[in-house]
């Protein structure tokens, strides 16, 4: 497959509609990002939680996070499950981030997702930020909606071993749950390693639906 960098990348921009979410679908590439572009400003935002879970988020966002060059984690407390009648109280959020930080990536849930409050976040992702590259990530769940990506970010074993043990350390509230496992991480991240041909088997993917090649 044909590499593709994001030449000049400085800002980046992290969408999630629940704690955990950016974690789970693309946890491995800010680690990878952060790494590779040395004094990334990063803005992460997770749009409902309780108090139990916003703390989760804080101190796991802070791991992820690890050797950024500035953060800024904002983790607000929408009612889960109910984004789409209060979309006018989210959108002002994104309004007031767009006002302040300027990506040059944003990474955001898939338009397809079949939970409401996902959807909604990547609709307001795109009406917000329309001039910046935006790429939606997949979250596995009980719904079956998970799609054909077209965009894969391969992964070095650490990468893919630290976000399987941030999200087991961090996400105590969450471990009881039957699909909160390794192997469903683990076996997510095998499967697009495999569709892309990562070198170490493993890879998380993302849909892009605007792209330009410069040229």
């Amino acid at each position: 497959m044909t590499a593709l960098a994001i030449p000049g990348l400085s800002r980046l921009l992290v969408l999630g509609a629940h704690c955990d979410d950016i974690e789970i679908g693309c946890g491995a590439t800010v680690m990878h990002l952060v790494n590779r572009h040395p004094g990334l400003s990063v803005q992460w935002a997770t749009f409902s939680g309780d108090r139990e879970r916003r703390d989760e988020t804080q101190r796991a966002a802070e791991a992820f996070l690890d050797g950024a060059g500035t953060r800024q984690v904002d983790v607000f407390d929408f009612r889960d499950g109910y984004f789409p009648w209060v979309g006018d109280a989210i959108k002002d959020r994104f309004e007031e981030i767009a006002r302040t930080f300027v990506p040059d990536l944003v990474l955001t849930h898939h338009r397809h997702d079949r939970h409401q409050d996902h959807r909604v976040i990547s609709d307001l992702t795109w009406n917000t930020f329309r001039r910046q590259l935006v790429l939606e990530y997949e979250v596995p769940k009980w719904d079956g909606d998970l799609g054909r990506p077209n965009v894969y970010v391969p992964l070095s074993d650490a990468d893919v071993q630290r976000k399987i043990a941030h999200l087991m350390t961090f996400y105590a509230s969450q471990r009881s749950r039957d699909w909160f496992t390794e192997d469903l991480f683990a076996g997510m991240m095998r499967l697009r390693g495999v569709e892309c041909r990562a070198a170490s088997g493993f890879a998380e993917a993302f849909y892009g639906y605007k792209l330009t090649l410069a040229g």
